[in-house]
């Protein structure tokens, strides 16, 4: 159904070069990155409260990568991840007359099409927490089940010189970001398998009629034509992403979304939180980068963010951080942190943005049973 061997070629075929830099220059990138990712996680720990002291944590490994490394990693976590719904389309296909012929050509045309995205996104990603990272030859240091950490080398010199800002403070501020993210999975367990759990259900509920996908993709692109204007439509806003999906994949999304803007924000929070003690020059970092993330990086960009749904992306990082902050604010780190308890005190996609419905709801709960008991 997907031919990962030509997704990962294609990729790194396409994929920008990165920024010049010596071997000697490159080593020392490398050997701050790990050195600040050892760092960073005392920090997190410190500032976040999530772990009991003398809590020993799953060790979780850090990659330095390249561009074409990060490629790698993330077609093998989308094989891992997609391997239920490709199964179940792939035994459909084979019933099918003519669908082995089928599958092999229309498997190219998907590895090249996934390779494509991911040539655009493997020069913007700084660093990923990879969740659902498979065992790998290529990338050893994890076993299944587990995750690691990667960052990416050259997007985070390419950062730092493009900003002009000193780049050891930069190095650490991004690996405290990334170090949250590991500190999450690490230090709650049913977090991965709730998280996997919701993108199978989304999977699930992948229309596979080929006719009725072809219709939506149809309706999407003629809404991002103007042949049916959103306004008209009620799709205000929307990604070609989201234009595709089924009812039931919105509801999934909804619950997903508030997750995610949970998880970023709560890094962004713990990013800036900390910074101030261990980061220097923090305030000038952030006020740089965010105008980067405003700005984008030109008209074709800002296009592929909106047809991909970045935008969102973009919109968790503000709205999530704003909750968190917010939730701190009212009831304290310790209160905050009782989000982590279970999937029934995570925040819905409403209270989000209403971060005082969340301290009602989780918090008048828990008096009410403290009450009782």
């Amino acid at each position: 159904m997907v031919d990962w061997n030509l997704a990962v070629a294609t990729a790194t075929r396409l994929v920008r070069p990165g920024p010049e830099v010596g071997r000697d220059e490159a080593r020392a990138v490398v050997a701050e990155l790990r050195g600040h990712a050892r760092t960073s996680e005392r920090h997190v720990r410190e500032f976040t409260r999530m772990m009991p002291e003398g809590l020993v944590l799953p060790d979780t490994p850090v990659l330095v990568v390249d561009r074409a490394g990060w490629v790698k990693a993330n077609v093998a976590g989308f094989r891992e991840l997609l391997r239920p719904l490709l199964g179940k389309m792939q035994d459909r296909r084979a019933a099918t007359p003519g669908g082995a012929v089928l599958g092999a050509v229309g498997g190219k045309v998907t590895g090249v099409e996934l390779g494509m995205l991911l040539s655009f996104l493997a020069s913007r990603v700084l660093g990923q927490y990879e969740t659902f990272a498979p065992p790998s030859r290529d990338l050893p240091g994890s076993a299944a089940g587990g995750g690691r950490l990667l960052l990416v080398a050259p997007n985070i010199v390419h950062v730092e010189r493009e900003l002009e800002v000193n780049p050891h403070d930069f190095r650490l501020w991004v690996c405290l970001h990334e170090e949250t993210h590991r500190t999450q999975f690490t230090a709650v367990p049913w977090l991965r398998d709730h998280l996997e759990g919701e993108i199978q259900t989304f999977l699930g509920a992948t229309e596979m009629d080929p006719s009725t996908v072809l219709e939506r993709i149809r309706e999407a692109a003629q809404s991002f034509a103007g042949a049916r204007p959103d306004a008209e439509r009620g799709e205000e806003g929307r990604s070609f992403v989201e234009l595709v999906q089924t009812p039931e994949q919105r509801e999934v999304l909804g619950r997903l979304t508030a997750v995610m803007s949970l998880l970023e924000g709560h890094a962004d929070f713990v990013m800036d939180g900390v910074g101030p003690q261990v980061v220097p020059s923090v305030a000038e970092i952030r006020e740089k980068f965010q105008q980067r993330r405003a700005s984008g990086a030109g008209r074709l960009d800002a296009a592929l963010r909106k047809l991909l749904g970045l935008d969102a992306k973009l919109r968790q990082y503000r709205d999530g951080e704003r909750f968190v902050r917010s939730v701190v604010g009212q009831v304290g780190m310790d209160g905050f942190n009782r989000v982590w308890t279970s999937p029934n005190t995570l925040p819905t996609k409403a209270e989000i943005a209403r971060p005082a419905d969340w301290v009602a709801r989780v918090h008048r709960k828990g008096s009410e049973e403290s009450e009782r008991g």
